[in-house]
């Protein structure tokens, strides 16, 4: 574990008592992150389509995707999901995300170690993930983990708004083609 990190910091994975924990957390950090790059508006209407105990009931007991809590000391202070995608070979960093007070601890780098052990474990070669290209600070981690932009692409979420992103990979196992 990274030596500035939180020694009591635990993942562990989501179950339906859990949910309204991540609702929470994702309002909070959503709204402290996301309000001045998409706007108010969008943020709201993301966090009620995602964060719906019928989506986080796709999680529980999955053998395709995951969804995992993190806990420092026993209090919930961030999640990470990620999943298999259709690509043979591949998985998806669908998101991680923690509260503004436990960034910079080296937390997120444990989550991103983590799912990226999560990947070697099942033979993945390519971990890929989503990033809005206005997350300029998101963009630079992930770029000094090893990811690369892979794409741009737009895409349309329904009432009236887009994610405009980078599609960004890195090789967790094996080689780049």
């Amino acid at each position: 574990m990274n030596n500035r990190a939180n020694i009591g910091a635990e993942l562990v994975p989501v179950t339906e008592a859990d949910f309204e924990t991540v609702a929470s957390l994702a309002a909070t950090i959503w709204h402290s992150h996301y309000t001045k790059i998409i706007g108010m508006a969008q943020v709201n209407y993301m966090l009620a389509r995602r964060y719906t105990p019928e989506n986080l009931r796709n999680y529980v007991n999955s053998t395709k995707q995951w969804f995992e809590l993190l806990r420092v000391d026993s209090k919930p202070v961030g999640y990470c999901s990620y999943s298999l995608t259709k690509n043979p070979g591949e998985m998806k960093l669908e998101q991680l995300y923690l509260l503004e007070a436990f960034r910079k601890k080296g937390l997120g780098g444990i989550m991103l170690r983590h799912i990226e052990a999560e990947a070697r474990k099942r033979n993945i070669r390519i971990l890929v993930l989503q990033v809005n290209k206005r997350n300029e600070d998101s963009i630079a981690i992930y770029r000094r983990a090893g990811f690369r932009v892979r794409m741009e692409a737009v895409f349309d979420i329904g009432n009236g708004y887009i994610m405009d992103d980078y599609v960004m990979e890195k090789m967790v196992h094996g080689s780049l083609l």
